[in-house]
């Protein structure tokens, strides 16, 4: 019977081209032949929603083409963000994960939106809820979850923990509210003193919206007409309060005045693609700064010792996870439009949860910094930086 369905599938093969994959044989001795990528559509365009604009004659396009290999990239990424997270909230509840913990999922269209428009040499500052962008600025699983397990193996040797993890290009989380968007601004203004073309994406939160230093550093941006991209990633809540109870005006792409703004569905990972896309073009070509929105949603809590629900139901997060999700929004387009099959999803879905259930595992087992190791890399460590008049026990010679 074997030899006899091994026939039969080669058959097959040479008269429709296609791939046979694993055979299985039912009661009726059926052949299961899959599917081929010639099966399935390699590109689509999809409509998408409409931007706000401030300050502009025309905003980012209302159309998004999506090939199949970039669909199934997207999904990985927020997947893998989504399993990651979920996977220190476990590990926090064990308390193997100690301290501050800002968790990022609900949001993973607005990390993969935004590393797809820009480019690996672009820059990348965030504020503490900085997991996913670690990830997608190139820092592996089980350095980003080691880190938050205090190990040395971590990103940043374990000494970081959740809010401060960096890489090239990714000047980490940042602890102190809205302090990363002046940041931000230093760092385009060092892309336009050396002509590299180069933008910077400065990411804050509703929350942060309201601090005087983002207004100041938006008087700076457009006097010197700074390639910054200013990215507020409103997840209608800044810790436990909602932002209409925060915030007089909740259009916080108008918050720039004299600086141009987009507000973007920040749960459609294509429109914060196209946004991003646009808004970078709008930096590059020598027009000063720009203001995102992105209304997206946390699903958790502000940080893990924040319940999340003591301030809005449990019928509103559940609302927004049906409604809204945005991998669950990807996979429904995909599949509607015969770009991947539900199969697959679920072979990258097992694939994704494996790597970050050994990514655990060495978080878990690496040991810990060892002792000697505390009082390195501080500045006290450093030599000093020889500059005129700095040093107090430098001599200085006068020439006169």
């Amino acid at each position: 019977m074997k030899n006899m369905l091994a026939v039969l599938s080669h058959a097959l093969c040479r008269i429709t081209g296609r791939t046979v994959g694993a055979q299985t044989v039912s009661e009726g001795a059926r052949v299961v032949v899959s599917r081929s990528f010639a099966d399935f559509t390699p590109h689509a365009t999809f409509d998408i929603k409409k931007c706000d604009v401030h300050r502009l004659e025309d905003g980012p396009p209302v159309q998004a083409e999506l090939t199949r290999e970039d669909g199934l990239k997207y999904y990985r990424v927020m997947q893998t963000v989504r399993r990651m997270e979920l996977k220190a909230d476990q590990l926090y509840k064990q308390k193997i994960i100690r301290g501050f913990c800002h968790l990022y999922d609900g949001q993973e269209a607005c990390a993969a939106g935004i590393e797809a428009a820009i480019n690996p040499s672009d820059h990348l500052i965030t504020a503490y809820r900085a997991h996913g962008y670690t990830y997608t600025r190139g820092v592996p699983i089980k350095e980003i979850l080691a880190e938050l397990t205090g190990r040395k193996g971590g990103v940043a040797k374990g000494k970081g923990g959740s809010m401060h993890m960096y890489a090239p290009h990714f000047y980490g989380g940042n602890g102190i509210v809205g302090a990363q968007v002046p940041l931000g601004a230093g760092i385009a203004l060092a892309c336009q003193y050396q002509g590299n073309n180069q933008v910077c994406v400065a990411l804050y939160g509703d929350g942060a919206a309201n601090q005087g230093q983002l207004f100041e550093t938006f008087n700076m941006a457009a006097l010197w007409k700074l390639p910054c991209i200013f990215i507020c990633e409103n997840n209608q809540y800044g810790m436990g309060t909602s932002m209409e109870r925060a915030s007089a005006s909740t259009e916080y792409y108008k918050r720039g005045d004299y600086v141009p703004g987009i507000r973007v569905d920040g749960m459609d990972v294509l429109c914060v693609r196209e946004a991003t896309r646009f808004a970078a073009d709008h930096c590059r070509s020598g027009k000063g700064p720009i203001v995102m929105e992105l209304q997206t949603y946390r699903y958790h809590g502000h940080s893990m010792s924040d319940p999340g629900v003591s301030y809005r139901t449990r019928d509103e997060i559940q609302e927004v996870r049906s409604k809204s999700d945005p991998i669950s929004l990807l996979k429904d387009r995909m599949l509607s439009n015969n770009m991947a099959s539900v199969e697959e999803f679920k072979e990258i879905d097992v694939a994704i949860r494996k790597e970050v259930e050994e990514a655990a595992q060495f978080a878990t087992s690496d040991p810990e910094p060892p002792l000697e190791e505390l009082c390195n890399h501080i500045f006290h460590n450093s030599p000093p930086l020889e500059v005129r008049g700095t040093h107090p026990w430098s001599t200085l010679k006068s020439v006169s």
